[in-house]
């Protein structure tokens, strides 16, 4: 679904993304881990162009979203993105934060998007919370908008950056576990998380970071569970 070939990023001298080749299959759950600094959210920006790599390439669903001929905004509609500080407009309602975008793009009908949309916010357990505003909602509830936002688009692949990490402890589990169901249908996601128990349970892959470059990636069982590159080990020994 998503090819990445010799992808580079850098801010001025700085590289930030050091030459990354990578393939994120149908139906993944690709885990980012790393220590900051690492060059995990950059990637995963990259992958819909929110970050203007330096060199390489990148081929989303057959098309080279790099080339400057791709309408970026249009192949964007098929990636649901969601971001560590949810990004919701606050002088909007849930309902309308969720409909603006399908409807916009002639995706759906107003009708449509507003039947999308408390379908979607039932599943997340908020329907009641259609017609209150941003400000009104926790943090863990604002996030689970934020993601259902994204997928009232009918995306073909989730980006999550960080998604829990501006969250209250309390809240990561409610966020968590909408995300855990996504994987169980079979979304193809990719992830940029710190919660390590949810890449253990949930990534059928884990990329490790560190430099700029992916050091190590396997199975969840293989990385958490005899990890060889001695970065990815001392990584481990503290965050495990």
């Amino acid at each position: 679904m998503i090819d990445v070939k010799h992808l580079s990023k850098s801010f001025g001298d700085h590289l930030v993304l050091d030459d990354i080749s990578e393939h994120i299959y149908p139906g993944d759950k690709v885990v980012i881990i790393g220590p900051s600094g690492s060059g995990k959210s950059t990637f995963l920006r990259s992958l819909n162009l929110l970050e203007e790599p330096s060199a390489g390439s990148i081929i989303f669903d057959g098309v080279e979203i790099t080339s400057p001929k791709t309408d970026i905004d249009k192949v964007r509609r098929q990636m649901g993105m969601v971001f560590q500080h949810f990004n919701l407009f606050p002088n909007m309602t849930i309902q309308k934060n969720i409909t603006l975008a399908p409807v916009r793009t002639g995706l759906m009908t107003q009708a449509e998007a507003d039947e999308k949309a408390m379908q979607l916010l039932r599943r997340v357990g908020l329907e009641e919370k259609a017609n209150a505003y941003p400000n009104q909602l926790s943090g863990g509830q604002k996030q689970r908008i934020a993601i259902v936002r994204a997928l009232a688009m009918n995306p073909k692949v989730m980006l999550f950056d960080e998604p829990t990490s501006a969250l209250d402890p309390e809240m990561v589990g409610e966020v968590l576990a909408v995300m855990k169901e996504l994987a169980a249908d079979g979304m193809t996601m990719v992830v940029v998380t710190h919660e390590m128990g949810f890449a253990r349970e949930v990534g059928n892959r884990i990329l490790f970071m560190d430099g700029g470059k992916i050091v190590e990636q396997g199975a969840p069982e293989a990385v958490f569970g005899n990890p060889q590159n001695p970065r990815l080990r001392d990584f481990l020994s503290k965050v495990l």
